[in-house]
């Protein structure tokens, strides 16, 4: 079984900065899809980011510009970088991954065309105006 444990996280008001940090339990093997997922209050889940085991990496429109993503394959650890904070940013964010290659594209799979194998509990982002 696949733990994923995020971190980071916290209140910040608009325009500031947050990180958030992702890692796998040990022993995990290398994970093909590595993600970030948000729910705002009242919302549904929304893929915002991710990056598979090669670099290449996806952002929702939403954060495109303003979101960096990266990661340590061999480590199974993943950052968000999330600069210019908006209160719209504002939800429960959470660590997501997939094993394997689904056979969707990186849009597809933050589109949850494949729901994502593992999730993290998730850390709670605040984007006060």
């Amino acid at each position: 079984q696949v733990h994923l444990v995020e971190s980071g996280g916290g209140s910040v008001q608009a325009g500031g900065s947050l990180r958030l940090s992702c890692a796998a339990s040990e022993d995990t093997p290398i994970l093909y899809y590595m993600g970030w997922f948000r729910q705002a209050p009242g919302k549904e889940r929304q893929g915002i980011a991710v990056i598979n085991k090669y670099g290449l990496i996806t952002f929702d429109d939403s954060v495109k510009g303003r979101f960096t993503i990266s990661r340590d394959a061999a480590k199974n650890t993943m950052t968000l970088h999330m600069n210019s904070l908006e209160p719209e940013d504002t939800g429960t964010y959470y660590c997501a991954a997939t094993e394997s290659f689904s056979g969707v594209s990186l849009a597809s799979w933050l589109a949850q065309a494949v729901r994502p194998a593992y999730w993290g509990q998730g850390t709670q982002v605040t984007v006060s105006s």
